[in-house]
């Protein structure tokens, strides 16, 4: 890759900025360089040129909830092939949960993630810390160690910490270490090894129901704790309108509180687990591919997380990337794991929704760039902006780009798409991580300044 790499014409999104117009961008030694209208740059050597003509050009990408799957599950995915497909769906930094083997509970497990992506990585990739031993929910794990190690927050993703009084000394923990706790949020006594939403299709298809309360009593307690210590909470995947409703009382009353939503909480209902969708893919009920936790919900949820989303109650989209492999989901729905492989379709789904009108293109820009960059804070540099002299993470995308989800096509190691068949309006391209370009669709025009 050439030294210096100029951007040209494309329409530049930064939020941090207030940018949002025509022009160009230069990257020189890996960061940022200018900013201005097209053709002003200033001259270069070395210089290759991207045609940015009808693309929105941004900061890159952050996904703030993923797994990675690696140590322990590489069948499902590794930090090689799960960072190449974070790079095709635009992200340039992810956080990893976890729900390893063995967990990221001490700092031998956390060096070992950040090695393995120094060697194999392409995309930043920066831990979560467990907040329990073993994510047991029953003694707090080494946090002043893995605050040392480098996490970024601390979550037991997939098992809620039941005890109140455990969570309340995690809490402490992680004010004092300034970092946040970042919650998954069920009551595992209402949700009781349930598969879907409880509602008319659990009972249509005769599977148990997850209510929403299993949630919302845990989104309850969790933000009356940290309301109690003065911690730090980040809610993940809310899935109901009663926690988007609890999260912005919250807000009102101070806490300190931010919230994520994925993709496919933001554009699919209950009624996906039916089975085909007029003109889209024709798979029969039971689709295991779109069991996940949360489960799907119905309309009203829908409309209540994209009102958030619009109105800043919920801060950030996060993929929930959960990979498996395809002897996991073929088999009997209750058998089958949760999950969803999401950093390949992520941007296309999300832009369905910019295009109906229930989201504007900025405000999606910025629940996937600045709102994930204010929680990460600035240990790992500065994210989701292209100030000049930050590391060039930049995205870009054809937002009128048209393409049809083929999981043979994913990069990721997990097939387990809920979308197969859809047809999406809205495409990366290309993608940069401090100046290097680490993925480059075919379509993009790039060209060396003679």
């Amino acid at each position: 890759m050439a030294k210096n790499l100029l951007i040209s014409g494309g329409r530049i999104i930064d939020l941090s900025q207030g940018w949002d117009r025509v022009g160009d961008l230069l990257i020189s030694d890996g960061e940022i360089a200018w900013f201005g209208d097209k053709g002003k740059a200033p001259s270069q050597s070395d210089l290759v040129i991207v045609e940015a003509d009808g693309l929105v050009v941004c900061p890159g990408f952050i996904d703030l909830h993923c797994h990675l799957r690696e140590p322990g599950f590489e069948d499902k995915e590794t930090i090689a092939t799960g960072t190449r497909a974070a790079a095709k769906g635009g992200f340039t930094t992810v956080c990893c949960m976890p729900n390893t083997n063995p967990p990221l509970d001490t700092r031998a497990s956390v060096d070992y993630v950040r090695k393995a992506t120094e060697m194999e990585g392409v995309v930043r990739v920066l831990p979560v810390g467990c907040i329990t031993k073993c994510r047991q929910g029953k003694e707090l794990a080494e946090m002043g160690e893995l605050a040392d190690a480098g996490v970024i927050g601390f979550s037991d993703d997939g098992e809620p910490v039941s005890g109140s009084r455990v969570m309340s000394l995690a809490m402490e923990y992680s004010r004092d270490l300034g970092l946040p706790i970042m919650d998954h949020c069920e009551d595992k006594e209402l949700s009781n090894g349930g598969l879907v939403n409880e509602g008319w299709v659990s009972v249509r298809l005769g599977l148990k129901g997850i209510p929403a309360a299993a949630e919302e009593a845990f989104v309850a307690r969790d933000l009356a704790l940290s309301q109690l210590t003065g911690a730090r909470i980040h809610i993940c995947h809310v899935s109901t309108a009663g926690s988007v409703e609890l999260i912005r009382r919250a807000k009102d009353r101070g806490v300190a509180v931010t919230a994520e939503v994925t993709p496919c909480h933001l554009t699919l209902t209950e009624e996906r687990v039916m089975g085909p969708q007029e003109g889209r893919d024709k798979r029969l009920a039971y689709d295991t591919n779109a069991k996940v936790n949360p489960p799907l919900r119905s309309s009203k949820d829908v409309d209540a997380l994209i009102k958030g989303l619009d109105e800043g109650i919920i801060d950030v989209i996060a993929t929930d990337h959960a990979p498996h492999t395809l002897a996991d989901k073929m088999c009997e729905f209750g058998l089958a794991p949760f999950g969803i492989s999401g950093f390949e379709t992520a941007l296309g789904c999300l832009m369905s929704l910019v295009h109906d009108g229930r989201l504007n293109l900025n405000t999606l820009v910025a629940r996937l760039t600045l709102g994930p960059a204010g929680i990460i804070g600035n240990k790992s540099g500065e994210l989701g902006t292209l100030k000049t002299g930050c590391g060039a993470d930049v995205t870009l995308f054809d937002p009128g780009g048209e393409w049809v989800v083929s999981s043979q096509d994913f990069v990721s190691k997990g097939k387990n798409t809920p979308f197969e068949g859809y047809q999406f309006k809205g495409k990366v391209v290309a993608t940069i991580v401090a100046g290097r370009m680490v993925y480059q669709d075919e379509s993009v025009k790039v060209r060396k300044k003679r």
